[in-house]
């Protein structure tokens, strides 16, 4: 699911937001991505159906783009305990609480995206790719978090259970309409994570 080269020009990066602003605005309208077609997308974003294809190959490629641009959204989140030193459980607190935020504030593309990857290998594939780099961050944090000699869980396989713990609580959070309030499920969170990583209890 490589991106084309990208054009630095303000036209086509004008262009492109648009294309991406439109399709993640007609997932919210209730649309869903399979059945979203691009001639849809196209007269969404002031464009025509040819146009289409001059900014995106197809729509595996702009579910691509859609999903890269969430993940950053997201790891800029996470960034706040993978790059802290300070109050651990304030810190993952407070990543939490906001990476909760944007998966509310994108639902439905959120959705759009978890859902492809469990129907297709290659979106599957795409997204454990980008997963991964959430787990390579967190396992360098909780290695630097363990004293030498420790008996907790190895930091990659600890990290790779507790990000895609994460995803899936989030994403079930959404698809079964928020059966928790918003808080108590950032508190159960990072519960365990002070416990699986700190030993808190």
């Amino acid at each position: 699911m490589a991106r084309t080269a990208d054009d630095p020009s303000p036209k086509r990066a004008a262009i492109q937001a648009a294309v991406l602003q439109a399709t993640e605005d007609l997932l919210a309208e209730g649309a869903s991505f399979p059945d979203l077609g691009i001639e849809r997308i196209a007269t969404r974003a002031g464009i025509s159906r040819t146009a289409f294809y001059f900014y995106f190959k197809d729509k595996r490629e702009l579910l691509a783009r859609l999903t890269e641009d969430l993940s950053d959204e997201l790891y800029r989140q996470a960034d706040i305990w993978f790059s802290g030193g300070e109050d651990p459980h304030q810190e993952m607190h407070a990543a939490l609480t906001a990476i909760q935020g944007v998966y509310r504030d994108h639902a439905p593309l959120v959705r759009a995206v978890v859902e492809a990857a469990a129907g297709g290998p290659e979106v599957a594939a795409f997204w454990r790719t980008l997963l991964g780099r959430f787990v390579d961050a967190a396992a360098e944090r909780i290695a630097a978090e363990r004293p030498e000699g420790t008996v907790l869980g190895a930091p990659h396989p600890t990290a790779f259970a507790l990000v895609w713990m994460v995803e899936r609580a989030f994403y079930e959070q959404l698809a079964q309409g928020e059966p928790y309030a918003p808080e108590e499920l950032v508190d159960a969170l990072c519960g365990i994570f002070m416990r699986t990583v700190y030993g808190v209890r």
